[in-house]
Order: structure tokens, then sequence, then C-alpha cells
């Protein structure tokens, strides 16, 4: 999903991209060869008003609307279809990369050999070519830190001890341990009796270890069956690591179907992963190494360009080999923290931007980074700032002398950055304050939609929230001190940034989720741009299915207010939006 995000970012500003993944699908650990849910800083929304907004909400509502049974095929359908018509993009599935050339720079300031990407190799194995991409800029979201590894990066592994970082909860000494790999099933109710026999292969599972885990739903899999890290390493071991995973799997089945606990009689598997969920295995470094103290502090750093708020949640070293007990330990954060970008590219090859669970972060920190919603916004950043170096001719870490314009542009592709505002001197609504309104509420006062943050935030709700709409709906409007040309106007509604809308394998997960959209958001509206009384131009929208819609107006067209209409959301009674801008 990093990788995803940041692509499409690269190529909405721009950049010519290309996007060279080595599965026959998009996804990742999300799409259908494995199948887990993505997780982000709402922690499954126990974190209210956290869900991550910009490409991935996108991505996320359009499944939703188009794909309310979860399926993960169709899923994957929906990831395909925005990277294959994303102009600027190219494609290229079941392509490995192969190798990386390099070539020696200066050393820096500090010393350090630095290197620079000039093309890598790769294998298409479906058409059986080879290709050679050249670029300037490269993004290595890979999740194994792979093409880093292959350019000469700076790599981290294992858990660093209490003394490196000075992290609390850091063992006391280092170690090259990593958490492990899982395997994930699913199971259905066929309505009748299904034995289940455990192959002669499979696991018989000691009870303790199982009845010490949670098996209150037989219908998904469990993330805690999780093996390696320990004595096998999660990569060089992959394949073992994986039987060992579907004998394990197969041994908890059976405990499930025949211990007589679990009121299984009818379940049979309908699905089991033969491609491991991977957590855990390089690391590369970065200018900054993002820490435990940051996390537990919910640090806003000066150049954030991306936030986290899953807990560190450390796994046992080994999974199921390990100590008897629960699968894990959460560290919980009472706060958000904000990613710097300094995290998002390698400190020693100057044109490798870094996406996904590789960035640069310490292990404890890592426990809470490597979850995908997490790794796609911080995906996001770094596609975007991959494109704005590419425009202005510098590396990624020259970028930082521009940490405002990639802030701001993050902020306006419906980006949250924890305490970063709109201060974009382009918006010709920010800061305006001539705003009238069918009606508002105490707490969605309609001055909001200037204020330059499009979400609630603890007890701010930063919304105009309108009166019961009615038979002519509740409206917005926003008036400016004189007449102006507008080309684009962008409007930011609610869709609920609370509750979970993902494809989930489980049935508790998916009893969070509503049915059908969300229904805050605003299903049917109305754009208009005035003189006066005056329509100058307009817009109807029937059956709206995202946050951010951008407005494109015809050239030339100046105006001294914009209003909006809302006639109908997905259910609730007001009508919501957090911004408004024009350009």
């Amino acid at each position: 999903m990093s990788g995803i995000c940041a692509s499409i970012a690269a190529a909405r500003h721009g950049a010519s991209t290309a996007l060279v993944h080595d599965r026959p699908a998009p996804g990742g650990n999300a799409g259908s060869e494995i199948r887990m849910h993505i997780c982000g800083a709402d922690y499954n929304g126990a974190r209210p008003d956290a869900r991550e907004t910009g490409i991935l909400l996108e991505i996320l509502l359009e499944n939703k609307r188009r794909n309310p049974n979860h399926s993960f095929s169709v899923f994957e359908t929906v990831l395909w279809e925005k990277l294959r018509f994303q102009e600027n993009l190219d494609l290229y599935l079941n392509t490995r990369v192969t190798g990386a050339e390099t070539e020696q720079m200066e050393a820096g300031q500090t010393g350090t050999e630095r290197r620079k990407i000039t093309h890598i190799q790769a294998v298409q194995m479906t058409t059986e070519k080879t290709f050679r991409f050249l670029a300037r800029q490269f993004i290595d979201a890979t999740g194994d830190g792979y093409l880093a590894m292959l350019a000469g990066a700076n790599l981290m592994s294992g858990r660093e001890g209490r003394q490196v970082f000075g992290e609390p909860s850091a063992p006391e000494e280092s170690d090259s341990c990593t958490m492990g790999n899982s395997l994930l099933f699913s199971a259905v109710d066929t309505g009748k009796p299904a034995p289940f026999a455990r192959p002669f292969w499979a696991e018989k599972m000691d009870p303790e270890k199982l009845e010490a885990r949670w098996i209150g739903e037989i219908t998904s899999g469990y993330w805690w069956l999780e093996l390696g890290g320990d004595t096998e390493d999660c990569i060089a071991d992959g394949e073992e690591i994986r039987d060992q995973l579907l004998a394990a799997l197969y041994g908890t089945w059976d405990y499930i179907k025949n211990s007589g606990k679990y009121q299984a009689e009818n379940y049979a598997l309908d699905w089991v992963g033969f491609l491991p969920g991977k957590r855990e295995s390089r690391r590369v470094t970065g200018d900054y190494v993002l820490k435990e103290q940051d996390l537990r502090q919910g640090k806003r750093f000066a150049d954030g360009v991306a936030y986290g708020g899953w807990p560190m949640d450390m796994h046992v070293i080994g999974g199921l080999r390990g100590q008897t007990g629960e699968g894990n330990r959460n560290i919980y954060l009472d706060d958000v923290y904000t990613i710097p970008y300094r995290c998002l590219y390698s400190r020693n090859v100057e044109n490798l931007f870094l996406a996904g669970r590789a960035i640069s972060v310490s292990h404890m920190a890592f426990g809470s980074t490597r979850v995908m919603g997490t790794c796609s916004v911080a995906g996001q950043a770094c596609g975007t700032a991959a494109a704005l170096a590419v425009k202005a001719g510098i590396t990624p870490r020259e970028m930082r002398a521009h940490i405002c314009l990639l802030q701001q542009t993050l902020l306006k592709d419906d980006c949250y950055i924890p305490g970063v505002e709109n201060q974009d001197t382009n918006d010709k609504l920010r800061g305006l304050h001539s705003i009238t309104c069918s009606w508002e509420q105490k707490d969605g006062l309609c001055a909001n939609v200037t204020n330059g943050v499009s979400r609630r935030v603890g007890q701010e709700s930063n919304c105009w929230i309108s009166g019961e709409i009615g038979e002519n709906g509740e409206w917005i409007a926003v008036t400016l001190p004189e007449p102006t040309q507008i080309g684009e106007i962008h409007i930011k509604f609610d869709p609920n940034l609370t509750k979970p809308i993902m494809p989930s394998l489980s049935h508790a997960q998916r009893q969070l989720q509503v049915e059908g959209m969300p229904h805050e958001l605003a299903r049917d509206y109305k754009v208009e741009l005035l003189s006066g009384e005056q329509c100058l131009w307009q817009e109807t929208v029937k059956e709206n299915g995202q946050r951010f819609r951008i407005h494109r107006l015809p050239p030339g067209i100046a105006g001294d207010c914009i209003r909006i209409t809302v006639t109908a959301t997905y259910g609730d009674a007001f009508a919501r939006i957090f911004e408004i801008r024009a350009y």
C-alpha cells in the first residue's frame, strides 16, 4: 500500500513514474494473497478521528462503494484500476528487481561514503522480458529494504539494546531477533457437519499455548499464527518458515475443530494463505531514526510529513515457539506522533527515498510505524517529495530546505500532519471570515471551513455542521472581498474518521463498520460560483463517494462568492464540511 500511494502521488505531481511490483496483483499484505486488513493510527476505531486520509482514504472509500462483501480480489481490482489508468504512471506487475547500478559520489561533510543509483534491472516473469529502468529518484517500498540493500544503503536489523537510543522499553542488549511471519485463513459455516482430519504433516499443537492466545473468532485467521525471527531469518528462511506455518495453521484448525470447545462442527476451511505476511526484516538508516521516546511524547517534528498512532505492538520473539502467554505486548500511546521527513530517505544513497515498513526507525518505534495505514500516508509523502525533487532537480536531502512546500502540498492533497495548518498562499479563501450559512450548530460553526484544519482534533470539530437537511438542502457560502478568478474549488467532507472502512476477513472487524457508505458523507450537493446573486457557474453531484472533491471551472470566470448546498447525506441528518479552498 505504501508503494501504491507513493507512485500515485508522484505521478499526480507530474513525475513520469514506474511502479515495479513482483506479485501478480497490487496490494501487498492487504491483497488476496495475504488478506490482512489495513490498520493505522485510529487503532481499529479506538482512537477517535485519527484515520488516515489522502490517497489511502480515496481508495478505501471507492472500495467500500464497489465491494460491500469485502472481497480481496475485488479490492485488488480497485487498486489495479487506480494504478493502470493514472496519468504519468506505468505499472509493471510480475516484475522482480534483480540488480541496481550505482556510482560513487564525493563524500559528504561527515566523510560518509555516498552513492547514487543510476538504474535498476528487472525481469518480468510472465513475459520473460528484461527491463532497465533509468530514473532521477528511486523509492524503496519493498518492505524488506531490498533495493536499498542492492544499492549499498546503510541498514539496520534486529533489536537495538537500551543503550543504543536510550529507549526505556528496549531489551537490555542488542540482538538479531525480529518479529515473525504469519499465515491467515478463513472458514465458513457449511450448514452441515464438516469433519476434519489433521494431515500427517500438520503439527499437534500445545493446547496450553493455544488457549493463551485469542480464539474467539473461528471464521478468520489469527495474527499470532507467527513463526520466524529468532533462530530463523524472515527473509533467508522464508520458504521453511512458510512450511512450518502451514503445519501450525492446520494443527490449530484441528484443535479448533476437534477439541469440542468451539462449536465448530459445521465449519470448514474456505481459504488458506500460502504467502506469509512479513512483519520485520531490514530497516534503512536515514538522517534521523525515529525512537520510542518520540512516539511516547506524541512528538510534532518541524519536518513532520506523516503520522502514526498504532501502539508499539511488540510481538513475542519466535511467535508460537516463544513463551507461553499472549503473543504480543502493546505499549499504548496517549496521542498520535509525526514522522519526520528525515526518516524517508537514505543517509548515504543520495537519490533513494524510503516508503513502507523499512523507513528509518528503531525496532521499538517500528512496532507502531509498520502498520499499513501509517505506511500509506508516509508513502504518499515520499512520492510527493520525490516528484517535487525531480521538478526542482535536487536530492531528497536538499528537499529539506523546501519542507514547508512539501507539507502544504500534502495538506492540499488531503493528508493530515498533526500540528501543521493550511498556510497555502495560493488558496484564495485562506483566512477569510466572510462566511454565512443556512444554519450552524454550536460545535460546528461555518467559520471552521477556512480555519486551516480539516478534521476534528480533540474537542475542536473544525467542521461546519448544519441544521437538519430539509427539502431545499443546507448551504454554506464564502464571500471574497472582490471579484476573483477561480479555477478550482476544493471541498473536504466528513466521512467519519473514527469508524473503520477497510476490507477485512474478520467478522468482528466488519461489525465495527457501517453498511454502505459512511452516513456522515455528503451524497448529493451543488457547488456554485456567484457574482452578487448571479450564478456564473454551477455543478451538481449525485451519489458522491469521496471525502475530497476538486471541481474545475472553465478559464476566465471571476466571482465573489462560492456557495455549496448539500441536499442529502448517506444517512446523517446534517450537512458536514471540514474545509473549502479555492485556487
